[in-house]
């Protein structure tokens, strides 16, 4: 919230605008929804939003996660530095089994649950020295394959390459917040500002002759991209407004052919809110779909219920 709102009536105004925004973000998701049958991918190659950032990616009986995370905790948990664990009954219910864990970076709404996942399932997870780290923590240190840039991974079907990347800029467009690699030591201080973000990964996903681009925080390192063509590209939007023509660097770039929203609903809110989940303050879905016409008026930009 801003910090310039010192009064009620500034309170409220500042209520009612987040609201109206709220209400047009969720007209536009309901507008621009499609089943995942719709993106145009292969047969037998199936994907499913998790919320946040993450999603589950099957074909021929392999399952991969990327960013898996469904343990939500109230921001209220946050501010007080609890300890934060994942629930096991919200893994069962919402996870499907996994072969797989990828890792685009460490914060805590793309991190805390893989350890859980990986031990439930005996997964690996894959990503960088945070995520081996967090998976020491747990003792799952052999589950964990520190990655290395632009080498491709064979998973079953899937061919999986890790771009290195870089974090936009959430505090006031000057820094990342928890930054740098975990460095916690124990499990009882695994807080979620304990989650640092480590080392960012853009996620390239080959399989069936289609390629999937998952980019997890809205900025990049241009080079590292450099030139591909995917057809799907799974974008987060959350905090592209302190990164620098964003879109106008990564969409030609990548060249996609359907543009996936994500990374926009509200992560301090439980899945299974009876009034239906929030959406993440100032994302502005709707400006979105008009910042995607402004770069490319080619590009099919869509939502996952």
């Amino acid at each position: 919230m801003p910090s310039a709102l010192t009064n009620l009536r500034d309170l409220l105004t500042y209520a009612a605008t987040r609201k109206g925004h709220d209400r047009a973000d969720r007209a536009v998701l309901t507008d621009l929804a499609v089943d995942a049958d719709d993106l145009g991918l292969p047969d037998g190659v199936e994907v499913r939003w998790l919320g946040v950032a993450g999603f589950a990616l099957s074909s021929e009986g392999t399952t991969l996660l990327i960013d898996p995370y469904v343990t939500r905790r109230p921001v209220g948990d946050l501010l007080r530095r609890r300890v934060w664990s994942s629930d096991p009954v919200l893994l069962d219910r919402h996870v499907p089994r996994a072969d797989a864990i990828l890792l685009g970076h460490t914060h805590f709404d793309h991190a805390l649950d893989a350890p859980a996942i990986a031990a439930r399932d005996g997964a690996t997870v894959y990503g960088g020295r945070s995520a081996a780290t967090l998976m020491g923590l747990h003792g799952l240190a052999g589950q964990a394959v520190e990655v290395e840039a632009h080498r491709p991974f064979e998973i079953g079907p899937f061919t999986i390459t890790f771009v290195p990347s870089v974090h936009s800029k959430l505090v006031l467009g000057l820094k990342v917040p928890n930054g740098g690699e975990i460095t916690c030591e124990h499990l009882d201080g695994l807080t979620g500002q304990a989650y640092c973000c480590g080392q960012v990964w853009g996620i390239q996903i080959e399989v069936a002759g289609a390629t999937i681009y998952h980019q997890g925080s809205a900025d990049l390192l241009d080079d590292e991209i450099g030139r591909r063509e995917v057809d799907v590209f799974l974008c987060g939007i959350a905090g592209r407004q302190v990164t620098d023509d964003y879109l106008g660097r990564i969409l030609p770039r990548l060249a996609p052919r359907t543009v996936v929203i994500t990374h926009h609903d509200d992560f301090f809110r439980p899945l299974d809110d009876p009034e239906g989940g929030g959406l993440a303050f100032g994302v502005d879905v709707a400006r979105f779909v008009d910042e995607v016409g402004a770069v490319s008026g080619d590009l099919r930009v869509v939502s996952l219920a």
